[in-house]
């Protein structure tokens, strides 16, 4: 497993090279982790240890960046199993004036490309077929499609959207890449609303061999709106018990400042090196788990 994972490093850095990425690092601790309702973070002194780089990436955005890629460790508190970690390595990038589709095209694109030069061919040992195109299937379309229910007739309740997510929806995802678009827009987390519906937003995650491998957006870039969401994000987390981080202001002030149209890309690492290696947990694929410490 872990000689699958370095071959996996290598070949990703490569294509982010091939294809004028510039490979940037940003600090691990800082003054807000985000206010995602999922996710929670490791205090770490006066700071907290990221849980994505995409706050200070994106002010790199604002900065006049164009292509930018971040490889590196991102913490979660509370996540371990078979395909979580606490700790884990994420492959985060950004591209200026891009739309959802140009980084799903990247994402398909990147995934084969580390297939092919790990393993000699795009089919991974689960059987799926990684060469380009995947299918790109709406959230609402898989709910009818598989769950036999419409997502309006689910939601608010969203217990009940993820457990027929996990029990109805995933496990008709194993044969074949696809891509789950256009998520309700009350889990539209930092993508835009789309334009033309503003009942969905534009984010998309990935499925590989029924594995959730990423989580892409086009980039919500309003700071007015961004911060209306992040005082939702809070009060949401503060009714519900949770820890209230604060908002980073710098971010804020970076869209502030002006981010162009912009689409990104969350994608695990970890998770790729194990549909490389046909791996069935994580831990196969790490050298150390957090269980071993």
């Amino acid at each position: 497993g872990l000689a699958i994972r370095a071959k996996v490093l290598r070949a990703l850095r490569e294509f982010f090279w091939q294809h004028d990425f510039l490979e940037v690092e940003t600090p691990t601790r800082v003054p807000s982790p985000g206010l995602d309702l999922h996710l929670d973070a490791f205090p770490s002194e006066d700071r907290w240890l990221i849980t994505s780089p995409e706050y200070q990436m994106k002010r790199l955005l604002a900065a006049g960046a164009t292509r930018i890629v971040q490889v590196g460790r991102c913490f979660r508190k509370g996540e371990i199993g078979a395909h979580h970690e606490p700790e884990f390595t994420m492959a985060e990038w950004y591209r200026a004036s891009a739309s959802m589709s140009d980084v799903m095209a990247d994402t398909e694109a990147l995934v084969a490309f580390v297939t092919k030069s790990v393993l000699g061919t795009t089919v991974l040992p689960c059987g799926a077929d990684v060469a380009s195109p995947w299918e790109r299937l709406r959230v609402e379309d898989a709910f009818r499609r598989y769950a036999q229910v419409e997502v309006r007739a689910v939601l608010p309740d969203e217990e009940r959207f993820f457990r027929l997510l996990i029990e109805k929806v995933e496990p008709a995802l194993l044969d074949r890449p696809v891509f789950l678009t256009h998520w309700p827009a009350s889990m539209a987390s930092l993508a835009r609303i789309d334009p033309n519906d503003p009942n969905v937003c534009e984010r998309f995650e990935a499925y590989v061999g029924g594995l959730e491998l990423c989580n892409g957006f086009g980039e919500l870039v309003d700071p007015v709106e961004q911060r209306a969401r992040l005082e939702r994000d809070q009060e949401a987390r503060r009714r519900a018990g949770q820890v209230v981080y604060p908002h980073d202001e710098r971010f804020l002030g970076a869209l502030e400042k002006g981010i162009p149209p912009s689409g990104g890309n969350a994608l695990g690492v970890d998770r790729l090196a194990m549909l490389v290696a046909g791996a069935s947990c994580i831990q196969d694929v790490v050298a150390i788990s957090d269980r071993d410490l």
